[in-house]
């Protein structure tokens, strides 16, 4: 295992590329957020086919835990955001829903960088969509590119049944909540 920065351990593993079956680098890193959990970020990127793999995990889990902060400038799209496997997240403005499922992945990002996240899905639905569909995708760019803007304000929330999500601000409201039964 070899030393990153501070609080922080990284681990090298070559093995087989999950798309090609060329070799690739696996990288496994820890680190530590302050006022929250120790994270672990596992990565690949496969030279021979460009496949990319990003994921991250909490190392601890806690109490369910909501985080409702609101988005009302440019400054506060740096924010960042911690989402874990089991993270809820919900922007009620843009009517968007992000639910954990078989396929999700955790990631550590900004407010801008959920946003991106969120456009890119946007983008591809524009590619196929027509009619009402096409529609409410092209409103939903708009807002997006109004709100990275600092001029369409938003409530970006994460509920997570195991307390790994979080905002990271002051002004972030953190509070328990009871998970429903499905989660």
């Amino acid at each position: 295992m070899e030393e990153a920065a501070a609080g922080q351990q990284r681990v090298v593993v070559n093995g087989p590329c999950a798309a090609c079956g060329e070799e690739c680098e696996y990288i496994y890193q820890t680190e530590t957020i302050p006022y929250f959990s120790d994270i672990l970020i596992i990565s690949a990127s496969c030279p021979a086919c460009g496949y990319r793999y990003a994921n991250t995990q909490m190392l601890h889990e806690g109490e369910p835990l909501r985080f409702t902060f609101r988005v009302e400038s440019i400054d506060d799209l740096s924010v960042r955001v911690i989402r874990s496997m089991s993270g809820t997240l919900r922007i009620p403005e843009l009517g968007v829903e992000i639910e954990p499922g078989t396929a999700c992945e955790g990631f550590v990002t900004n407010v801008e960088g959920v946003l991106e996240r969120i456009l890119s899905v946007v983008e591809g639905v524009l590619c196929w969509a027509d009619g009402d569909e096409r529609t409410r995708a092209e409103c939903l760019k708009a807002e997006i590119a109004d709100a990275r803007a600092g001029e369409f304000p938003i409530t970006l929330i994460i509920e997570d049944p195991t307390g790994n999500s979080a905002i990271v601000s002051d002004r972030a409201i953190r509070e328990s909540f009871a998970p429903s039964p499905e989660e």
